[in-house]
This record gives C-alpha cells, structure tokens and sequence, in this order.
C-alpha cells in the first residue's frame, strides 16, 4: 500500500475516534476532537497531493479516499446531531446525497469506471469540512460559560455563546447547498452509466 493512501486509511481510522472524542464529555473534549478532525482533514490535503506528484493514483485510492471524507464528515454531523446543533432535515439532504453518489459509483463500477471525486464534490468536503471545524469551536466555546470566563471572573451575555452555534448552522446550511450542487453534477456527468445499466 502506497503513502497516499496509507494516509486515507489513518483517516478512517480517526474518524471514530473523532466522534468518541466529541461526545464523551470531559474538559475541552470538543478541543480534543477539533484536533483530531484537523489532522484528519490534513492527511486528506497530503494525499491528493503526493498521488498526483508522485503518479501514485490507485483505484484503490479513488475508492478509499471518498470513503474517507464521507465517514469522517458524517461522524461530525451525527455528533451534531445528538447535541442537537445540527438541523435533521440538513442531515437528511446531505445523507441522500452520499448515497446517491455511492449508488452512481457501483453502478459505473459494474461498467468498469472507477470515478474519483469531482472538483464540485472536493467543494463540497471542504465546505462541510470547514462547517465542521467552525462548529466544533462554537461547540467549545460555548461550554466555557460556566469554567473559562468563570475562572477568570468575567461575565458574557448568553448572546456571546448562542451566536456562534447560530453561525455555524448557517456554515452547515451552505455545505448543504454545495452538497446538493454536487449530487446533481454527478448524475448528470454519469448519467450514461444508467442507460448503459437499464
């Protein structure tokens, strides 16, 4: 197995490693996670890059890799989800959409195409990657109500901490929308695989 994606197989590894972080609560548990998402996300930067510099490009590689992003990405939306910051009908798009897509890539496999992320369907990951890690902050920093400022004596309106989680549903709405944008960019792009299938 290459480097490249040895680092996408690390990913899928600290994908529930990430979401065990972010709902086992302990001080700065959702810190905890930021940092294991961002590391995550990174190996998915260094990846790409050293398959296409090195012509290290597998088909093993064009499957693990999406595979990657979407269990990394949905741990993080679960995980919203159960702490309730994060809109059920904004999972359910964004699932459909994974699904969608997955089903598109077995039907071009049985036609021996191998399809490897869009420049859409990078987008989008970068979108809902950057949702998440906004959201994640909001998450920690609205827990330091009762322990950081309380430490230091210093008192923030409620608005302080309900802001940035109001922020951050409206990053994961714009995600949603480049998700959406995707999901219609691959059926049209592949839509001969299904009249090839039919």
């Amino acid at each position: 197995m290459n480097l490249p994606n040895k680092l996408t197989v690390i990913r899928i590894i600290l994908a529930p490693v990430f979401l065990l972080l972010m709902m086992v609560e302990f001080p700065f548990h959702y810190l905890a996670a930021g940092l294991v998402f961002g590391a995550a996300s990174l190996t998915d930067l260094f990846d790409g890059r050293i398959a296409r510099r090195d012509g290290l490009i597998t088909d093993l590689g064009k499957f693990l890799d999406p595979l990657a992003d979407k269990m990394l990405t949905t741990a993080a939306f679960l995980g919203f989800l159960a702490v309730d910051a994060l809109d059920v009908w904004a999972l359910m798009v964004i699932l459909s959409r994974e699904f969608m897509v997955t089903s598109v890539r077995l039907v071009a496999a049985g036609g021996g195409t191998v399809i490897a992320a869009s420049r859409w369907g990078k987008a989008k990951t970068v979108a809902q990657m950057t949702a998440i890690l906004y959201m994640l902050a909001a998450l920690e920093f609205s827990t330091w109500g009762g322990t950081v400022f309380a430490w230091v004596g210093v008192t923030l309106p409620e608005l302080a901490f309900t802001l940035p989680l109001l922020l951050g549903r409206v990053l994961v709405w714009v995600s949603v929308v480049m998700t959406v944008i995707s999901g219609i960019q691959y059926l049209w792009n592949y839509r001969s695989c299904f009249r090839q299938a039919s």
